[in-house]
């Protein structure tokens, strides 16, 4: 399927494959201090993705982000199966250490809430088979852990994750600034883990 580039973010919505932002000249994952999370931002039209990875001194980098794009008109089966197929893909070329995605919170009707669900469950199924552990966030942490407020807006949370990982601009389309957004909430919240085991001993 033919990946089509949005704007002039290195961002893709993908039928199939992704797109890279430039890498370190020194690979993170060589330290033993690093972590790479794919954050997964699941939808009903567009499920964003990003990865992410943090050296030992707490820099963020990100190697990857997107949109995987779904048809209305496709039966559900084919769209789950296409995700499942294309965060597999993600998975194995970029070889995260541990997934993230966000926790249901709220849906328009009853229908919406349970094809999301059904979407969750899939992406915690590509995760799942490929060993990786699922950890799940509240929009309001991943906001307050990014913005530092719990109420941010979409606009606001692009800003920052643009600003947190250094990107040349917005990742596009928000679907994946919002996944991105979830993996850096993770990073964050396995430093403060590591930080407080590391003064408990």
């Amino acid at each position: 399927m033919p990946i089509t580039k949005t704007h002039s973010v290195p961002s893709v919505v993908i039928g199939a494959g992704s797109s890279k932002y430039p890498s370190p000249s020194t690979p993170l994952r060589d330290t033993l201090l690093s972590m790479r999370v794919l954050g997964i931002d699941c939808g009903g039209e567009y499920t964003g993705y990003g990865v992410v990875e943090t050296d030992p001194h707490g820099n963020l980098c990100c190697l990857t982000c997107g949109a995987i794009k779904l048809s209305p008109r496709e039966a559900l089966p084919r769209r789950l199966s296409r995700i499942y197929m294309q965060l597999g893909a993600i998975i194995s070329e970029h070889q995260p250490d541990e997934v993230a995605i966000e926790d249901v919170f709220y849906a328009l009707n009853v229908k919406s809430a349970l094809k999301l669900g059904q979407v969750r469950g899939v992406a915690m199924l590509a995760a799942a088979s490929a060993g990786l552990e699922v950890s799940e966030y509240s929009p309001l942490t991943i906001k307050s852990s990014v913005v530092g407020y719990g109420r941010a807006e979409k606009a606001q949370v692009q800003h920052m994750v643009t600003r947190l990982l250094q990107l040349p601009a917005p990742p596009e389309p928000t679907d994946a600034s919002d996944a991105l957004a979830i993996a850096i909430c993770h990073l964050h919240t396995a430093g403060t883990l590591s930080r407080q085991r590391a003064v408990a001993r």
